[in-house]
C-alpha cells in the first residue's frame, strides 16, 4: 500500500521559515520524482517545487529563492524547507509521487501565514 505522509505544517508569522517533510512508502522511492503543490481556498492546486530522481529541481516563480526542495533517498523523505514566508503562500500543501503513469499523493498540510 502506498502512502505519502507530510508533516510540518502549522502557523507562522511572515517572514518565518517552516520545513515540510513526506515520508514516502509502499513505492521505489529513488525512481521518483517528487513534487509539492498546494492549494488555497478558491485557487487551483499549482505546483511549488518538483525534484526528480536525478536530483534536478524546478521552482514556481513566486517562491524562487525563497524555497528549497531536497530528497533523501535513504529516508524515503522528501522536504520543502520555506524561507521569508508570506500570507499568500497560505495553502494546504501535498506531496505528489510521479513514476511514469503512476501518480500518487499525500492527504497535505496545513501551512497558514498570518500575523
Amino acid at each position: 500500500q502506498v502512502q505519502l505522509a507530510e508533516s510540518g505544517g502549522g502557523l507562522v508569522q511572515p517572514g518565518g521559515s517552516l520545513r515540510l517533510s513526506c515520508a514516502a512508502s509502499g513505492i521505489t522511492f529513488r525512481v521518483y520524482a517528487m513534487g509539492w503543490y498546494r492549494q488555497a481556498p478558491g485557487k487551483q492546486r499549482e505546483l511549488v517545487a518538483q525534484i526528480t530522481a536525478g536530483g534536478s529541481t524546478n521552482y514556481e516563480d513566486s517562491v524562487k529563492g525563497r524555497f528549497t526542495i531536497s530528497r533523501d533517498n535513504a529516508k524515503n523523505t522528501v522536504y520543502l524547507q520555506m524561507n521569508s514566508l508570506k500570507p499568500e503562500d497560505t495553502a494546504v500543501y501535498l506531496c505528489n509521487a510521479v513514476y511514469t503513469t503512476l501518480r500518487y499523493w499525500g492527504q497535505g498540510t496545513q501551512v497558514t501565514v498570518s500575523s
